[in-house]
């Protein structure tokens, strides 16, 4: 049983149309609120560089002091990346211990392979199968003449065994019959 909603499709609409326009706003102030901090974080590290009337073992200097800097940087990001590489390779262990512990293994469909006799002991023995096996020969055969022989065929007029049977007579002899092959 499925409630109605309460609010009309074109109520819906309208709603559906507003989020979108609200979180779109939303998303673009938050574009211009990480730039403004971007500005903000490069001013203070990187303060923009005086170069006008230094001498050239000034310039030499600030050079040095730049690529020193530069090093340190460096070094920070391949630190934070050891950091990161660990941190992920963490996180899928674990992952797959939580798999494990759950036991919820996504089993793929299996399907159904004729395969022969010989195959199976070609992939079980390797090279080393080399006789085919025949599992027929280890059948017992049977003579279709022996099978004619065990049951005898009456050829007898079924008209009269229904007559014969008929009534209440007919019911006491195979009453009689089946008590008689029982003792």
């Amino acid at each position: 049983m499925q409630r109605k909603s309460k609010i009309s499709a074109s109520r819906k609409l309208m709603l559906k149309s507003l989020m979108v326009a609200k979180a779109k706003e939303e998303l673009e102030q938050e574009v211009l609120v990480k730039e403004e901090e971007k500005q903000k974080y490069l001013g203070e590290k990187a303060p923009p560089l005086n170069t006008g009337g230094l001498s050239l073992a000034q310039l030499q200097d600030l050079c040095r002091e730049l690529h020193a800097k530069i090093d340190v940087v460096d070094e920070e990001r391949y630190d934070i990346e050891a950091k990161v590489m660990l941190n992920t390779r963490e996180i899928k262990d674990l992952n797959i211990k939580v798999l494990d512990l759950r036991g919820k293994f996504k089993r793929p469909n299996l399907r159904r392979v004729r395969v022969s006799a010989d195959a199976i002991l070609r992939s079980l023995l390797g090279s080393k199968h080399k006789v085919s096996m025949d599992l027929r020969a280890n059948l017992k055969s049977v003579k279709k003449e022996d099978t004619e022989k065990k049951r005898p065929v009456e050829d007898s007029d079924w008209r009269k065994n229904v007559e014969a049977m008929s009534g209440m007579e007919g019911r006491k002899k195979m009453f009689d019959a089946a008590k008689g092959s029982a003792q």
